[in-house]
């Protein structure tokens, strides 16, 4: 197992990754998926051979509270149905960890159950917060579960300048599910897990 990475430098390369793909104009984006919640939007990513994705939805709640059920934390595993377990192995200062989790099959079990082991950084941006993270190689993988790779990733939430109890949430995801998939089912596997992600998040706002 690799030593645990530098928390600081880590943390600044990602959150500036995370900023660029926040750039990336309109007109990059393909759309993916549009429902009530979401809409979900992708383009080949810079990092590996799949897509990097982009959801979009409004929140009705403000940024701390939405992004405090976002991060690793107490919150995600109660009501993000993806997820199955969640340890935080490493804290470091600045709002940095490192965290395992594991995910549910999906698509029938043509996804096997995975399982990442990110290093998560959560910072203000603007008049909001992003958290976000990137796989690390750290830690033996348990059996039964493949280990995916998540290329940077992150979570833009802003508060709707209009509407100060509704927030703008922007997810960037390009996680590489490894073994042998055929992309079309990992591409609808990632549109409907990001659209479910915002419905499901909702509801937990709403309790």
């Amino acid at each position: 197992q690799m030593a645990l990475p530098s928390a600081a430098p880590l943390a600044t390369t990602l959150r500036n990754t995370l900023v660029r793909y926040h750039g990336i104009g309109d007109g990059e984006w393909r759309l993916a998926k549009k429902t009530k919640d979401a809409t979900v939007w992708h383009k080949p990513s810079e990092e590996f051979s799949g897509y990097l994705y982009k959801a979009q939805g409004v929140v009705e709640d403000v940024p701390n509270r939405i992004v405090d059920h976002i991060r690793p934390g107490p919150y995600r595993l109660d009501w993000d149905s993806l997820m199955t377990t969640m340890d935080i192995l490493e804290t470091f200062e600045e709002n940095c960890c490192v965290m395992r989790y594991t995910t549910a099959g999906q698509l029938w079990n043509i996804i096997a159950p995975r399982e990442f082991v990110d290093f998560s950084y959560t910072t203000s941006y603007e008049d909001g917060l992003l958290t976000c993270g990137i796989s690390i190689e750290y830690g033996e993988v348990r059996p039964n579960f493949v280990r995916g790779f998540n290329h940077p990733c992150g979570w833009f939430c802003v508060s709707l300048k209009d509407y100060p109890s509704h927030s703008l949430l922007t997810g960037y995801i390009q996680t590489e599910l490894r073994g042998m998939l055929p992309q079309s089912a990992v591409d609808t596997a990632m549109s409907s897990t990001l659209a479910t992600f915002y419905s499901d998040l909702k509801k937990a706002l709403k309790t």
